[in-house]
């Protein structure tokens, strides 16, 4: 037997170039194994509702238009609905899930597919509407839910030529809403008065997706066009631009006040991948991270006051969630919630609605399409102690606005303002939601008519283009001849002096 001392000296390596290499050994395994931060949203678990607490029979639209077709508030549920003769999309207040009667009474006035829905953040009873039949309308619905159909809306707001696909509400003032169209414009409605203020008209393809910031003085706009874009919203100028060659953007979302942007799209591989960027620098992004190699929509969704990010793809059952750092790696990866049912969008409850008690950070409303069921998902920190747990809800925004749409509109910006969590949510909102008497008039926003005739491009812009125009010459044929019966007489008295 060779001791291990004399095969050393055989093979010609020394005792120290031993410990050296063992030195070396270790330095290398060091470097490849993995950092661990602590984190108290690492045992994060998504927990999903029992069935009874489901809502079941429902419904959901068909259309393959990439939006959520769903928005959630501490009172009610909205979902866009499958159905004919026009858009239409229904009313569930939260606590009443189970089954859905067949004959549920819907919100449908729109004459062409919903494709965006969106609950006022401070009127929870104000829910805006846009639809094919390029309209926005802001309806109003009444305590308790909706015991019959409504076909009236508060507000109907025309000024695209082409069908809307995208709204947002203002995140801290109450009366100012935007809508994105397919004909490449964004219009800023003030619905204090319910006209439009502004046209921001800076892209060159469909809008994709929109973001504020915490106090709404930015614009982060995704585009067809490959352009990710931060805007100021009442001048409409462009401040920062990336053309994204590498990483094809769907998705935009303001990271709060970090002063980061994170997309999420498709790099050149054909893989779904994310990227965070410096809102005041959009030339490289900070980070890129693949995410895997599936094909539907990755939408973000982003928690201000956790600082979590959540993934879910379009199409697949998966909820990745990371949690986001201003140092480096940025990004770190803390779990994912599975599930074999196809999402095929998700709503949000707001801050306030949530179950402080149970430890719930975040509550998704997943639409499973196959089963016509709305799926509650509630995403939980795993604590032993019943008492009020501080360091998971700071103070969050509330429901009061910051601004008016006149004060916002003047220059002013401010923050939200904030609410506690901990005495529970139950101070009512004082405020109450005014729609404007309107007239018809032509409605001119930086010096173009909206509501000129503009060439139509689908059949529905053509009959109802149409239908307009035959409704315009009957009332100018009746003010003719009422203008006509009015001249004849003082024509004929003026010609009788003459006359003699």
């Amino acid at each position: 037997m060779v001791g291990s001392e004399e095969l050393l000296v055989v093979l010609g390596i020394s005792q120290n170039d031993l410990v050296i290499s063992n030195k070396q050994w270790d330095a290398d395994k060091m470097s490849w194994r993995p950092t661990y931060r602590s984190s108290k949203f690492r045992n994060v678990y998504g927990k999903v509702a029992n069935r009874e607490h489901c809502f079941d029979g429902i419904p959901i639209t068909k259309n393959v238009h990439d939006n959520h077709f769903c928005a959630v508030n501490s009172k009610f549920v909205a979902v866009v609905t499958e159905s004919a003769g026009g858009g239409s999309f229904i009313v569930i207040p939260v606590s009443q899930s189970g089954r859905l009667e067949s004959h549920y009474p819907k919100v449908c006035g729109h004459q062409g597919n919903v494709l965006d829905i969106k609950w006022n953040p401070f009127f929870e009873n104000i829910i805006a509407s846009c639809s094919e039949d390029t309209s926005v309308r802001v309806w109003e619905i009444p305590e308790g839910g909706l015991r019959r159909n409504m076909t009236e809306a508060v507000l109907e707001l025309y000024g695209h030529s082409r069908r809307v696909g995208l709204i947002e509400w203002h995140p801290t003032s109450s009366g100012i809403l935007f809508s994105a169209g397919y004909d490449y414009k964004i219009l800023i409605w003030n619905l204090e008065i319910g006209e439009p203020v502004k046209m921001i008209d800076c892209h060159t393809d469909v809008i994709l997706s929109m973001s504020f910031n915490t106090d709404g003085s930015l614009l982060a706009t995704s585009c067809k066009d490959k352009k990710l874009r931060v805007i100021e919203p009442r001048s409409g100028v462009v401040l920062q631009q990336a053309c994204c060659k590498n990483h094809r953007v769907n998705r935009v979302v303001f990271l709060g006040n970090m002063k980061r942007l994170l997309t999420t799209g498709v790099s050149r591989w054909n893989t779904r991948q994310i990227a965070l960027w410096d809102q005041e620098d959009l030339s490289m992004p900070i980070v890129e991270e693949d995410i895997d190699g599936l094909s539907g929509l990755l939408f973000p969704f982003y928690d201000a006051d956790t600082h979590m990010l959540y993934l879910a793809g379009k199409g697949d059952g998966n909820i990745r969630y990371f949690e986001i750092t201003t140092e480096k790696p940025y990004l770190q990866y803390l779990m994912e919630f599975r599930s074999p049912a196809p999402q095929k969008g998700l709503g949000v409850m707001p801050k306030h609605g949530l179950d402080v008690g149970a430890c719930e950070v975040f509550r998704f409303y997943k639409l499973v399409t196959l089963k016509g069921l709305i799926e509650p998902i509630s995403m939980i920190v795993p604590r032993r102690s019943d008492t009020y747990q501080e360091d998971i809800y700071p103070m969050t925004a509330g429901i009061e606005p910051a601004l008016s749409a006149g004060e916002w509109l003047s220059g002013i910006n401010r923050d939200p303002v904030l609410m506690s969590l901990k005495e529970g949510y139950s101070r009512p909102n004082q405020l109450v939601f005014k729609a404007p008497v309107k007239e018809k008039k032509s409605m001119v926003v930086n010096g173009i008519d909206l509501l000129e005739n503009v060439p139509p491009r689908t059949e529905n812009e053509l009959l109802r283009m149409f239908f307009r125009q035959q409704d315009e010459l009957r009332r100018l044929k009746e003010e003719l001849t009422t203008k006509d019966v009015r001249i004849r007489p003082a024509g004929a008295g003026a010609q009788q002096p003459e006359e003699r």
